[in-house]
């Protein structure tokens, strides 16, 4: 927002109402004459003084209803000669030079199916709001601007902010549409749940793109910079059923695929649903979404970065439950501790509540110590603190541990490197025997040798020990890291000392 702003309008100022509204005689339409010339020369002025010769759209506009029958919204854009290219070179982010950012808006003050802010960052701003009042920012103030302004028979008032400005407050959610978000699509169709894409690539404009593993890539290099994304399930092949959903009355949008291979989409009240209905009944599949943002529930929604990775859009999209959920494992990172609930015991883990997301806990993050099932360490509906160990975006998961939050009780154990203690045998393996040094259930076991089991000579070897004794052994190493301890059975009776 820039500190100094200036509406610029050919009507004198005592004629508005308290919501300022002109309501003086004047035409509050465009003269496509001097009192139009007069507002671009005003414009320019500001701008020259700002130093500035290129301006960059932002938010483009066009009228945001396509009527049946309506395949190109921006039919009546306005003069073909400001984009002889076509609405291609009208988007977000398009750097414009000064004369076509003039003549863009003429186009606004003629109300002629466009509107836009042009911008240029941290200097200058124009767009047109109701009745023709131009709304002029400036990085600093420009007394030379408003007295050509004057000058030119317009007024020129100091405001603090322009009643258009963009709200970016609330709930909406810009979601990018990265390496991240296109494995997310290529999953979902996969498996079914998408089909296609709705690519709206001005405010009020949109195209339908049908998805599949192999169009995938197509789809996504042939999109507009910066165009809103929404992922819908795939279109219905029993047409009659989709049109036997048509409503009694108010608007609908159908989308629908052609025999040709195009999709298409149209919006439509009851007075075209015959219309809708014979244009649709030879189309290969369709589908019917409701024109109410709380019944236009995609399956999740996104906005195309930069080439750099950098989401620049101002504009963000309603939030999917899908989006929502993303949006919340953004706000995660590693290292993080959590509070959350166990929500469900199983043999691999357990998984916890975390603000409405499920988090796993694999076996071997759950403790220092061993256990025969995550029931011995935790229970339902316990809350419990975690450390957050990964997270996978595209496949929505989210790993954590319990033990970086307790101490680990082998550190204790090394104390005990040198002594001699007696345990129990709780496994006999090819290399050796294992023998619990703890008098605990599930006490940490050390391996004792083969070797180290036989006796002096190798006609002499001591009694094969067998699971359940009682042996003696000495705890020659400790090692947290790898979690593995060295015992001795030879070197039990050595003193303690010697160790």
């Amino acid at each position: 927002m820039l500190p100094y702003v200036y509406r610029v309008t050919p009507y004198d100022p005592a004629d508005r109402d308290e919501h300022g509204h002109y309501t003086g005689p004047e035409d509050t339409h465009s003269d496509h004459g001097p009192v139009e010339d007069a507002c671009l020369r005003a414009v320019e002025a500001f701008a020259v003084e700002a130093g500035i010769d290129r301006l960059t759209v932002r938010e483009p506009q066009v009228p945001s209803l396509a009527h049946f029958g309506a395949e190109h919204p921006q039919g009546g854009f306005g003069p073909p000669e400001v984009f002889p290219d076509g609405l291609s070179g009208f988007h977000d982010g398009a750097v414009v030079p000064l004369g076509v950012g003039l003549e863009l808006v003429r186009l606004m003050l003629r109300g002629s199916g466009v509107w836009c802010r042009l911008e240029a960052e941290g200097a200058f701003a124009v767009h047109v709001g109701r009745d023709q009042y131009l709304y002029v920012g400036s990085g600093l103030p420009r007394e030379r601007s408003t007295a050509r302004t004057r000058a030119l028979g317009l007024f020129a008032e100091r405001l603090d902010a322009s009643p258009y400005d963009l709200e970016t407050d609330g709930d909406g959610i810009r979601r990018p549409g990265d390496d991240a978000f296109w494995e997310r699509v290529r999953r979902a169709v996969d498996d079914g749940r998408a089909g296609v894409l709705e690519e709206m690539y001005l405010e009020g404009a949109s195209r339908w793109h049908r998805l599949t593993l192999d169009t995938l890539e197509a789809v996504r290099a042939g999109l507009a910079p910066r165009a809103r994304l929404a992922v819908w399930p795939e279109l219905s092949s029993a047409i009659d059923a989709v049109l036997g959903t048509l409503p009694a009355e108010g608007l609908v949008e159908c989308v629908w695929q052609e025999q040709d291979g195009r999709i298409l989409g149209a919006v439509a009240d009851a007075d075209d649903f015959r219309a809708l209905a014979h244009r649709v009944s030879g189309a290969d599949a369709a589908a019917l979404l409701s024109v109410h943002a709380d019944d236009r529930v995609p399956l999740f929604t996104a906005v195309m970065p930069d080439s750099d990775g950098v989401v620049r859009a101002r504009w963000r999209t309603e939030p999917t439950p899908d989006d929502r959920q993303w949006a919340f494992l953004t706000s995660l990172h590693e290292g993080q501790i959590v509070t959350g609930r166990v929500t469900h015991i199983a043999n691999f883990g357990i998984y916890a509540d975390i603000g409405g997301f499920e988090a796993l806990i694999n076996i071997p993050e759950l403790s220092w110590r061993h256990f025969s099932h995550p029931s011995e360490v935790v229970s339902m509906g316990q809350e419990i603190r975690a450390v957050i160990i990964g997270i996978d975006m595209s496949r929505d998961r989210v790993w954590m541990s319990l033990k970086p939050l307790l101490e680990d009780p082998m550190l204790q154990l090394t104390r005990q490197v040198g002594r001699t203690v007696v345990g129990r045998v709780t496994k006999i393996v090819p290399i050796g025997t294992f023998v619990r040094v703890e008098e605990r259930e599930h006490g940490f076991e050390g391996l004792v040798h083969m070797s180290d089991l036989a006796g002096d000579h190798t006609d002499q070897p001591l009694p094969a020990p067998r699971v359940g004794d009682a042996l003696r052994v000495r705890i020659l190493d400790v090692d947290p890291d790898r979690r593995r301890i060295l015992l001795s059975h030879r070197q039990a009776d050595a003193p303690d000392s010697e160790a």
